[in-house]
């Protein structure tokens, strides 16, 4: 083989990542030591959900390597874009609010990759490797505890209307979001409360929060 031939095969093994982090330092951090793997390459950094999505969309990596908790939207719900506008492209969480339904929501989406952020830089990459492999990776902790936590007993709308109510939106404005009466609102609520034992939606929204589930 010429060097030509070499090099043309060098660049052909490197694993294209992006990564999404709305922390500058740990963007960065990140960026810089996986720099110095060989067969790794950050080809795009984004620090928002919307972000991430029009990088990866604009560089098209191999690997989508996305913060759980973003501005915009979070990295399940990029993922859940990815899916379908880059089928191409495999995702991964890296998180530090690992609850349960965070790794049910990303599974579900067809993350690939769920991993701590008290991972070790040299283990991420070993991951990423794996992932772009087609191998799926979850934290076992993480998996054990999903496990044990059972499903959310929330339907999809009861979901979606504690997150609505999470910001503290009265009855009238969440119904009209949600394009549903007032009074089918409060009833939805008040079932998300019963379910959760919380004694009103607020307390309630924060009980799913804690625990994945929106």
């Amino acid at each position: 083989m010429n060097d030509g031939e070499a090099t043309s095969a060098g660049i052909a093994e490197h694993v294209r990542v992006l990564l999404a982090d709305d922390e500058h330092l740990i963007r960065g951090a990140l960026t810089a030591l996986l720099a110095l793997e060989d067969d790794l390459r950050v080809v795009a950094e984004a620090a928002s959900g919307p972000e991430a999505l029009a990088m990866a969309l604009a560089h098209r990596p191999d690997v989508a390597v996305l913060d759980l908790q973003m501005p915009g939207s979070d990295g399940v719900a990029v993922a859940t874009s990815l899916r379908t506008e880059l089928p191409g492209c495999r995702t991964m969480i890296v998180t530090s609010h690992g609850r349960p339904g965070h790794l049910k929501r990303a599974l579900a989406a067809g993350v690939r990759g769920f991993v701590p952020k008290t991972v070790s830089a040299q283990r991420l990459a070993e991951i990423i490797r794996a992932v772009n492999s087609g191998s799926r990776y979850v934290d076992p902790e993480l998996a054990a505890d999903a496990i044990s936590a059972g499903d959310s007993p929330l339907t999809a709308r009861e979901a979606e209307l504690l997150e609505l109510a999470e910001g503290g939106a009265p009855v009238t404005e969440i119904a009209e979001r949600a394009s549903l009466t007032q009074g089918t609102v409060r009833n939805y609520l008040s079932a998300a409360a019963a379910k959760l034992g919380a004694e009103n939606r607020h307390t309630a929204a924060r009980i799913a929060r804690a625990q994945g589930w929106l």
